[in-house]
């Protein structure tokens, strides 16, 4: 279903902003975006795909 609706990412943006504003949303927030990665071992952890990973510099799960 959803590889099949057109999406306007403008109002996608506009819902997900309100979203924000609404639930976590506060004067003293701090927003921080970080990229660290970790690696993950084994067949069991959720998410582990063979990928390049900047924190090993090289191609790890």
């Amino acid at each position: 279903m959803l590889n099949r609706i057109e999406w306007d990412a403008d109002e996608v943006l506009d819902d997900v902003r309100a979203y924000v504003v609404e639930h976590l949303g506060d004067r003293d927030a701090v927003l921080i975006v970080d990229d660290t990665g970790f690696l993950k071992k084994g067949v069991r952890s959720a998410g582990v795909q063979r990928q390049y990973s900047g924190t090993a510099g090289r191609t790890e799960n």
